[in-house]
């Protein structure tokens, strides 16, 4: 009987992502993410997709696990190209294994028999038709984390940026800095989820702090434009002390970096903590404000955050991208190359 796991494997190519450790033993070392897993002839890395075959690494490839046509904030991305639609793809697997995941049914195949889904066989130039079909002007790996199907993500943003579409990874940031330099000329954003400022926490997830915050350096230090997410889980990540450690190690990175704070609800394997509160996002992002981010949101609850759903200009502090939800009600940078139409402070992004 061929099980969905057998037909991932056929769904591979030779991986790029990695070296050979032990040439005779075809023990080969992955550091496409941050595990940087030591993987034997017949093993799998902590991702279960990516595995040693003769001392040569498999990785996903020709095919999506999940695919959707969405607007551009919803990733969350507020400072690429505002209204922008954006075609997203997802795959199976994830390197790690978050108890809260809203998309555990693909991120935790090979981890969870309940969790698994059909592949859609396909190529890069289907994707990037259908996106174009669309209206789509930007293609985003997203849904588990893109780290672990990297060589997959490349192929298509090639085709994509052939095609003047913009290319965008939702991550974890559980990175390293050879994926990061393998990513880098193929990508024009990046979106990190800064989870926890706690090393405990991040273990609990199957992660490592340490590996997310120099990540973020990384990603920054490269050029590509960067945004930040933490959900704010009640009882896990919510302290005002862990929120303020938060926004300061993003400030001493740039106060230009957007740091968005979203609403949990309980999904998956986290059924106890109580959903977010408006009021706990609206205290969240006051203190982001208040360590001196530029940037700061509030998400997942439109209309109930005040104005923490709008682009601000940091310095005369006049709304000039306005927001509701995942819908831009007025865009005042489209005509002023990215400029405040009132003081003409820079807005920092990619407009």
């Amino acid at each position: 009987m061929t099980t969905l796991q057998d037909r991932l494997d056929e769904m591979t190519v030779a991986g790029e992502l990695y070296e050979v450790v032990d040439p005779a033993e075809k023990k080969i070392r992955c550091f496409a993410c941050g595990h940087r897993c030591l993987i034997r002839d017949g093993g799998r890395g902590v991702c279960k997709v990516r595995y040693n075959e003769g001392g040569v690494l498999r990785v996903p490839h020709g095919y999506v696990g999940a695919l959707q046509v969405d607007p551009i904030e919803k990733k969350p991305f507020n400072h690429i190209t505002p209204s922008a639609t954006v075609i997203s793809f997802g795959m199976l697997g994830c390197d790690l294994h978050c108890s809260y995941c809203q998309n555990w049914e693909i991120s935790q195949h090979g981890r969870d028999k309940q969790a698994g889904r059909d592949p859609y066989v396909t190529s890069a130039a289907e994707l990037v038709k259908i996106g174009k079909s669309r209206g789509a002007t930007a293609i985003a790996s997203t849904y588990n984390e893109p780290l672990i199907t990297s060589e997959w993500a490349v192929t298509i943003f090639k085709e994509a940026h052939r095609q003047g579409m913009k290319a965008l990874y939702i991550s974890n940031g559980n990175g390293t800095p050879e994926v990061i330099r393998y990513l880098r000329p193929h990508l024009d954003g990046y979106k990190i989820d800064l989870k926890a400022m706690n090393d405990k926490t991040y273990r609990q997830l199957g992660g490592v702090l340490q590996n997310v915050l120099d990540t973020i350096r990384l990603v920054k230090e490269s050029g590509l434009w960067l945004e930040i997410v933490t959900l704010i889980v009640p009882g896990l990540n919510d302290s005002p002390d862990e929120l303020w450690d938060a926004a300061r190690f993003i400030r001493s990175v740039s106060p230009d970096i957007p740091w968005h704070v979203t609403a949990f609800h309980p999904d998956y394997r986290m059924t106890d903590p109580p959903s977010t509160t408006e009021k706990m996002l609206v205290n969240a992002a006051e203190i982001g404000a208040e360590a001196g981010l530029h940037y700061v949101y509030a998400g997942n609850a439109p209309g109930r955050v005040g104005d923490w759903e709008h682009t601000r200009c940091p310095s005369c502090q006049r709304i000039v991208v306005r927001r509701f939800g995942f819908r831009v009600i007025e865009n005042q940078l489209s005509a002023t190359a990215g400029h405040c139409p009132g003081c003409q402070t820079l807005i920092h992004g990619v407009w």
